[in-house]
């Protein structure tokens, strides 16, 4: 039987341990006041360290001050994108303890925080991918994600990212939460042009957009609804799967996700181009036949056959499903785009050919007629490209083509005239 005194021991050694917790955590908010670094990381050690035998209610607490530390630190360190993920986790943890104990005192402050915290991920895992560190990028974005499950475009990005990072595994994971979800990607874009450089700009919502169109900076509102990116996640998965040398379970996938959307045409897009990989034509135009069958005057389906003629090396047939993307929809400008890159291929040919002539008085004749012919070339195809650059002003890629053959030509002033708008 234990004595008074060891019971009194034991309630005193509690009684210290439960002072011992609210020291270090006023300690901790008293750091963060003081915006002091060191201060901030040594407070924060010390209430990790006595934080375990905490009440559920100061377990909540801390963490929700831990969290404001690591956002607070984050911003003075290398490693940003480390703490960004390890102060989302301690915000969620403030929630899961708050719900469990039935308080929401630091609750609300958390979710705001988490929100701070999922487009401070964003921006660095948009960093990370331009810098080509795609594994980094990715569980930044999937950590974007699991902060708000609502937002699953940062899923699927995290999946696209894995690919870049050649960690399949991964990419197959998270391509198969994406088909569960049964996520399309289809979403709603508002554009109106900015009055003052008569450039089109996009905003995320109706509300936002109709606002500056209001204040009479912007007009000529329109509103453009994105293509399904389940072709894109269904053919991505199964180019895994035959690279995994599961071809046939790649080929089951695609099969029951088109049963599964009968009327979403890029599942049939990619399913065609899974037996155009394998050089399956037979196959590849069964699909194709099918789907026109369906949808004779869809553009988005017209040119993404027109892409896929093009990689089958079936040119003819290339352009005239591009020459009907653009009889359909006028402004449709990666039309316009590829069949001037469709034609220009032919000039490859004709310089491969020029470069092997001699010197000879026939040589030199067929010379000067393959010239002709790369004028002809060049002429038939300015309109196509001005016409891109008409509906895009910022594609440097096709402008810089155009002055190209603005050059070729010797069109001194349309290629100076182009030149200035690179500036």
């Amino acid at each position: 039987m234990k004595s008074k005194y060891a019971i009194a021991l034991a309630i005193s050694m509690i009684s210290m341990s439960s002072f011992a917790q609210k020291d270090e955590i006023k300690a901790l908010e008293k750091a963060m006041k003081s915006t002091d670094d060191q201060m901030v990381k040594t407070s924060l050690a010390n209430a990790q360290n006595v934080i375990a035998n905490g009440t559920d209610a100061e377990k909540a607490q801390f963490y929700f001050l831990k969290g404001n530390a690591l956002m607070f630190l984050s911003k003075r360190t290398a490693n940003k994108g480390e703490m960004l993920v390890d102060a989302a986790k301690s915000y969620q943890e403030v929630l899961e303890t708050e719900k469990r104990i039935g308080k929401q005192k630091f609750s609300t402050q958390a979710k705001e925080s988490l929100a701070l915290v999922q487009g401070s991920l964003v921006d660095e895992a948009i960093k990370d991918n331009n810098a080509k560190r795609f594994k980094e990028g990715t569980i930044k974005l999937h950590e974007a994600y699991k902060i708000n499950k609502q937002d699953t475009i940062y899923l699927y990005y995290a999946a696209n990212g894995a690919v870049n990072s050649m960690d399949y595994d991964t990419a197959l994971e998270y391509y198969d939460q994406l088909k569960k979800l049964n996520y399309s990607g289809i979403s709603i874009v508002y554009y109106a042009t900015e009055k003052a450089t008569g450039e089109e700009a996009s905003f995320g919502t109706k509300a936002e957009r109709d606002l500056f169109v209001k204040a009479g900076t912007h007009d000529k509102p329109r509103q453009e609804k994105t293509q399904s990116k389940r072709g894109e996640i269904y053919r991505n998965y199964a180019l895994i799967l035959v690279q995994k040398g599961e071809s046939a379970k790649a080929k089951t996938a695609l099969a029951e996700a088109r049963k599964s959307n009968p009327d979403d045409t890029s599942l049939a897009i990619a399913e065609s181009n899974l037996y155009l990989d394998e050089g399956d034509y037979v196959s590849y135009k069964k699909i194709v036949e099918e789907v026109l069958a369906k949808n004779p005057n869809d553009p988005d389906l017209l040119y993404n056959l027109g892409v896929v003629s093009s990689r089958a090396e079936n040119k003819e047939e290339a352009e005239k499903y591009y020459l009907k993307v653009i009889e359909i929809n006028k402004d449709y400008k990666n039309a316009y785009k590829n069949l001037a890159i469709l034609r220009l291929d032919a000039d490859t040919k004709m310089v491969e050919e020029m470069n092997k002539l001699g010197i000879s008085a026939k040589d030199n004749k067929r010379y000067e007629e393959i010239k002709k012919e790369r004028e002809k070339l060049f002429i038939a195809v300015m309109p196509l490209l001005e016409k891109v650059i008409q509906l895009d002003p910022k594609d440097i890629e096709t402008k810089q083509t155009l002055m190209n053959l603005y050059s070729t030509l010797d069109m001194t002033d349309k290629y100076k005239a182009l030149k200035a708008t690179m500036n």
